[in-house]
């Protein structure tokens, strides 16, 4: 009766397996951030087993065109959560972003894509070049210059060992060209004409970049502008009017002829300048006496946004110098006006005045400036007008 108690078994350490730690990257997160991550990681092995990052980059690009930029985003963040280093994801959603008006989101970006590949793609430089201001903006559209001569070099090479070849049909219309250079120049000849214009040596540098834009494309539209503004503020009038009128008839005629048609033509490309640089041209033809010219640069703009102060206050501005300008040539011919002269000069009279109205119901009258202030009275438009903002 008396048995052996059974001896009670020693407990052993347990042996230690080391096993990944699926929630190192949490630790610190509140439960409901916790959750959120471990359902974007399910999201992210969903869309690896359903679609290839080519595949997203397809559909962001879909997206793209039909301007969808926020269902673009998604897709493209897709695609980067597949793939984190994919350089033509991170550049397509920085651009993305830039669409979305979200500067800060684009600039760190461009920024990584610059870190991961800064011998490639020059558009994350030029993007950079934008939103930043003087010498940084600088640096950024040069470093886009040398990758942009650096890929054309490449693309010269081989067109050269390809001769005997058969040429392709289509040119891939993402390759960079010269007019891609020439546009960089023209935006650092810009911030030497603006936020660097009084460093040593301004003038000379703003020239140089000028003339660089024009030997990559020399009927560059816009490059021809800024020589002419650059002659201009060099007291050089009559030199900078010849480019001037040489850089408006490119693509005024054309766009008037565009806008005169009743009928879309979608096929016919038509290199016409950025808005805010065709209201640049409208205030050098003024300047310049070119009244007419101005005239129809000034209509364009209205039909194409007519929230625009500064196109307003110019056309009532260029109106109200023609009415001027016929009768000082009545005076100096000493005679009466004829009643078509006459009948003119009411028609301008009231065209300023319109214009000058108008340019007070889009902008507050107590930040306008004095000029626009002494011209209303001029034309006696009441300065207690209801004023639209």
């Amino acid at each position: 009766m008396g048995g052996q108690a059974k001896g009670r078994k020693k407990s052993r350490p347990k042996r230690k397996v080391n096993r990944p730690n699926r929630d190192a990257g949490i630790v610190g997160l509140s439960p409901q951030e916790r959750t959120k991550v471990r359902m974007r990681e399910k999201a992210k092995k969903k869309t690896a087993e359903k679609y290839s990052v080519q595949q997203l980059l397809e559909k962001t690009e879909e997206c793209m065109d039909t301007f969808d930029f926020e269902m673009a985003g998604l897709f493209c963040q897709r695609a980067l959560d597949i793939e984190s280093n994919n350089l033509q994801a991170l550049d397509m959603l920085g651009h993305i972003y830039s669409e979305l008006g979200d500067t800060q989101k684009a600039k760190g970006v461009f920024v990584r894509a610059m870190e991961l590949s800064p011998d490639e793609g020059h558009s994350k430089y030029m993007y950079l070049g934008q939103i930043h201001t003087g010498q940084e903006a600088v640096d950024y559209y040069t470093k886009g210059v040398q990758v942009l001569l650096s890929a054309l070099d490449k693309q010269a090479k081989t067109s050269q060992a390809q001769v005997g070849a058969a040429a392709p049909s289509n040119e891939d219309p993402g390759l960079p060209t010269a007019k891609d250079v020439s546009v960089a120049y023209c935006a650092i000849a810009e911030i030497y004409l603006s936020d660097l214009c009084m460093e040593e040596g301004a003038a000379d540098k703003c020239r140089e970049s000028i003339e660089r834009a024009l030997q990559y494309h020399y009927d560059n539209p816009e490059a021809l502008q800024l020589m002419a503004s650059y002659l201009f503020s060099m007291e050089k009038k009559q030199e900078g009017k010849e480019y001037l009128l040489k850089s408006a008839r490119l693509w005024l005629p054309a766009q008037k002829q565009l806008s005169a048609s009743s009928s879309t033509d979608g096929d016919r490309q038509i290199d016409i300048p950025p808005y805010e640089s065709r209201i640049t041209t409208a205030k050098l033809l003024i300047e310049s006496e070119e009244h007419e010219m101005a005239v129809d640069v000034l209509e364009n703009l209205l039909e194409e946004d007519d929230e625009v102060v500064q196109v307003w206050y110019l056309s009532g501005w260029v109106c109200y110098l023609q009415l001027n300008k016929a009768k000082e040539q009545q005076e100096r011919g000493g005679r009466e006006a004829t009643e078509e002269e006459k009948e003119e000069q009411k028609a301008l009279k009231e065209a300023a005045r319109s214009y000058l109205t108008s340019a007070k119901k889009v902008y507050c009258w107590e930040t306008k400036d004095m000029h626009c202030q002494i011209l209303c009275n001029t034309f006696n438009i009441n300065n207690k007008l209801c004023i639209i903002k």
